[in-house]
């Protein structure tokens, strides 16, 4: 059972893939891999990566055809696009960025700027990944101490409780469905009935509401729950 970040690794090279997933899951987070721009449209559409590490060079469909599509999709466009190419010429990486890349990385790199990357982007749409106070109305998250308070109560909440308010509070507003929470909070790896994320939500909801003011977690019927 995992929710760190996923990174998915898009590159059709065996050698590079291997490498860069290698050192990726060292820095302490999931790791999947595509080999094909088809490969990795699927993998983004079904399990939903925090960030796609993504070379140019790719066969029958190149990278920014990817990133291109990535962006467009309402559902993919908020996920981090870092595009790996040989390609050093000012207007290549113009050309990448336009087409929707957030960062563009020259070949070759050193492990270690690309590692600091994710951490920058990952810190743009994870925070809580990387440590950071998280604060949403009167609701306060401190994610070193793990933490929990409202107003100035602090709130018991049990881990899996903890896991989901951090999902909500990372993307207030954002309505996830069970299955995305199931993911995300319980893991890829297990199989959790989608029953389960309705009996922790009323667990979640209980728990902020004894910090005083009004329910700040939202059904919508057919979707799923959103914070705000």
């Amino acid at each position: 059972m995992s929710s760190d970040p996923l990174v998915l690794v898009v590159e059709d090279d065996p050698a590079q893939r291997e490498v860069l997933a290698y050192n990726i899951r060292a820095e302490g987070y999931d790791v999947d891999t595509a080999e094909t721009g088809d490969e990795a449209l699927l993998k983004v559409q079904e399990d939903t990566p925090d960030l796609v590490v993504l070379d140019w060079m790719l066969p029958n469909v190149s990278g920014i055809e990817i990133c291109r599509q990535i962006k467009m999709n309402n559902d993919s466009q908020r996920i981090p696009v870092i595009m790996l190419s040989a390609r050093s010429e000012e207007n290549d990486r113009v050309r990448g960025l336009e087409t929707g890349a957030d960062d563009y990385i020259v070949k070759p790199y050193s492990v270690a700027e690309l590692l600091a990357r994710i951490r920058t982007q990952l810190r743009r749409t994870r925070p809580a990944a990387v440590g950071q106070r998280l604060e949403f109305e009167d609701i306060v998250m401190d994610l070193e101490e793990h933490r929990v308070y409202r107003g100035e109560k602090q709130l018991k909440l049990g881990p899996t409780e903890f896991r989901l308010l951090t999902t909500f509070m990372e993307r207030p507003g954002r309505v996830w469905s069970r299955e995305q929470l199931l993911d995300r909070v319980w893991g890829r790896d297990i199989y959790v009935d989608t029953r389960t994320v309705d009996v922790h939500v009323g667990r979640l909801r209980k728990a902020l509401l004894a910090g005083g003011g009004q329910d700040p977690v939202r059904t919508v019927r057919g979707a799923g729950y959103a914070l705000g």
